[in-house]
């Protein structure tokens, strides 16, 4: 299938690793002229190397989602190499674990910063050219967290669900205007950051790493984690010309986890 995104141009934040460099990956393979935002260059190495394997352009911009200059020079640079974006891919960094009460404030603030303000900065900033131009993908990446909050992730389940809430009101905003906004949920997905959280699991527990890792699995369907690429797969469809008329949508990458209608 021609996701008839060839020549549109890309910006996956997070895409230094994870879940981000696989959708940058995704995205470069249907044609997009790709540019992906992390915090550091270093960050940014394995995906440039691995695209470059691939026989893919990949451009690679500092942007630091605390910091809104950042984001507006990341763009900058990403419309002055390749021109206007097309396709937005906003993915955040999580929170660490932890309870829901008898966090501080400033906690709150800073992740809210990082995971929150900085995507609703981000769309605005290239949001006016997809209006002018009469087509535009904004995609979010949130967690499972946002349909069934997990326990000891209070942060990510809080704040993650503020995005969804604006994807929607934002969807009915400019879907008349060529343009979707839509959020993917991952469910179980092999990356660092799941990894990290069957560790901490697994250390309140007194239970190794693979045991959490392998019952974390049995709830599957599926009978596994997620890889990566099955996760990118969907945003790439989600980005493309014939998801048109999915628009203020959240869908699920999840190997059947959540027992949510």
């Amino acid at each position: 299938m021609d996701l008839g995104i060839a020549g549109r141009v890309a910006l996956v934040m997070g895409a230094g690793g994870g879940l981000g460099s696989a959708i940058a990956a995704a995205l470069a393979r249907e044609g997009a002229l790709v540019a992906g935002g992390d915090i550091t260059h270093e960050h940014l190495v394995t995906t440039q190397t691995r695209l470059a394997h691939e026989g893919q352009a990949f451009l690679p911009v500092v942007a630091d989602l605390r910091d809104l200059t950042s984001l507006e020079k990341a763009v900058a640079t990403t419309e002055s190499e390749l021109g206007p974006v097309s396709i937005l891919v906003n993915n955040t960094g999580g929170p660490p674990p932890g309870p829901a009460a008898g966090v501080a404030t400033q906690v709150w603030r800073d992740h809210f910063d990082a995971m929150v303000a900085s995507v609703f900065h981000l769309t605005d900033v290239v949001l006016p050219g997809m209006r002018s131009a009469g087509w535009g993908r904004i995609i979010t990446s949130a967690s499972s967290g946002v349909i069934a909050p997990i326990p000891n992730l209070a942060i990510s389940n809080a704040l993650r669900s503020t995005l969804v809430g604006w994807s929607k009101t934002l969807a009915g905003e400019v879907g008349g205007e060529g343009v979707t906004a839509n959020v993917v949920v991952p469910g179980r997905i092999a990356t660092a950051r799941v990894a990290q959280l069957d560790h901490a699991r697994a250390d309140r527990e007194g239970r190794s790493a693979q045991d959490v890792a392998t019952a974390s699995a049995a709830t599957i369907p599926a009978g596994r984690y997620g890889r990566p690429e099955e996760y990118a797969d969907a945003v790439a469809f989600l980005a493309s010309e014939r998801a048109s008329y999915i628009n203020g949508s959240v869908v699920r990458v999840d190997g059947g986890m959540l027992a949510n209608i």
